[in-house]
């Protein structure tokens, strides 16, 4: 592993200054968990690690009643995982957050550092000179591909990791980032991008841009909301697939509602034909049979992971079911 010098800043705008200098040739650290892998792996070479823990007030949950929740990008996943008013309101993140790696790295790791984790496509992780790291092509495109994606991709064709960045695409929310001493919102859709877009990146962080929150808009009294996750491994692991939902209802009737994928595409994955057949649906089997079988219609899956449609299809089934039938 490459020594790299170790900064401290007091302040986001002393942060922000140094990561925005070209020269300084530096990365964020927030939790660790990912970047330490990347270093030691010689995919991150840079002389510099600008440690954002010694910057205050980004640790923090907050909740306002019909205002929403706020996250502070250095709270640790775990925090999320146990805090009262998210499994009470935002049960849908609590869940994400709980699958999410061992309990000892729930601890280390925060939520900023989750969604801006990088993909762990082996190609990608190991001694292959791909397209995200500026080579000339995606090798899992012909190559071993089964935990690719089946959507969004081309000319890259990893899925994003993070958990946490389903359940807020299905929460609707909004990520708040500090550039050059301001702070811009913007929503989580907007946040990542396609490799179509940019393939060496997963997201719209400009050199020195750092997240500093999550805000999440409060749902409706009586919403319901769940995360499921598909992995290979009993114990932890990556999501092969997996599903967030939030649903507002009344009774079997569902007034409005949002399905967010993991596992499938290069972004966490939503398809507004989906949400709007939800809107005003009265949900039976039959009616989640069909939302189900038109489930990622447009996907074209790689050689050896046709099978995810399958799983996407049944995971939809299964937490509809239990969001509306079975509550």
């Amino acid at each position: 592993m490459k020594d790299f010098n170790y900064i401290q800043p007091d302040s986001l705008s002393q942060a922000g200054k140094y990561l925005s200098n070209r020269n300084n040739d530096a990365v964020i650290l927030s939790g660790g968990t990912d970047l330490l892998s990347l270093i030691k792996e010689n995919i991150y070479t840079n002389e510099n690690v600008v440690n954002l823990k010694t910057i205050p007030n980004l640790n923090n949950i907050k909740y306002k009643k019909g205002e929403g929740l706020t996250i502070g990008a250095l709270t640790k996943i775990s925090d999320v995982a146990e805090s009262k008013i998210i499994k009470e309101k935002f049960t849908v993140l609590a869940e994400a957050a709980k699958e999410i790696a061992s309990l000892q790295l729930r601890n280390m790791g925060t939520v900023g550092g989750n969604i801006c984790q990088r993909p762990r496509c082996w190609y990608y992780r190991e001694d292959f000179d791909c397209i995200k790291k500026g080579g000339g092509e995606c090798f899992a495109y012909q190559g071993e591909n089964k935990y690719h994606c089946i959507i969004g991709g081309g000319p890259c064709y990893i899925v994003h990791p993070s958990d946490l960045a389903v359940a807020l695409t299905a929460l609707d929310a909004k990520v708040k980032l500090f550039f050059d001493d301001s702070s811009r919102i913007i929503p989580i859709h907007e946040f990542f991008i396609l490799p179509e877009d940019d393939y060496l990146f997963e997201n719209i962080l400009r050199d020195g841009e750092i997240v500093t929150e999550i805000i999440i808009p409060d749902l409706p009294d009586g919403a319901k909301s769940s995360y499921i996750k598909i992995k290979e491994r009993e114990t932890w692991d990556f999501a092969v697939v997996s599903a967030a939902a939030v649903i507002s209802k009344k009774g079997s009737n569902i007034k409005s509602g949002k399905i967010a994928y993991g596992g499938v595409a290069p972004i966490p994955w939503t398809e507004e034909i989906i949400n709007k057949s939800l809107k005003n649906l009265n949900a039976d089997k039959n009616e989640i049979e069909k939302i189900s079988k038109i489930i990622l219609a447009d996907a074209e899956p790689l050689e050896k992971n046709k099978y995810k449609v399958i799983l996407a299809k049944n995971l939809v089934k299964r937490i509809l079911t239990n969001l509306v039938l079975d509550a």
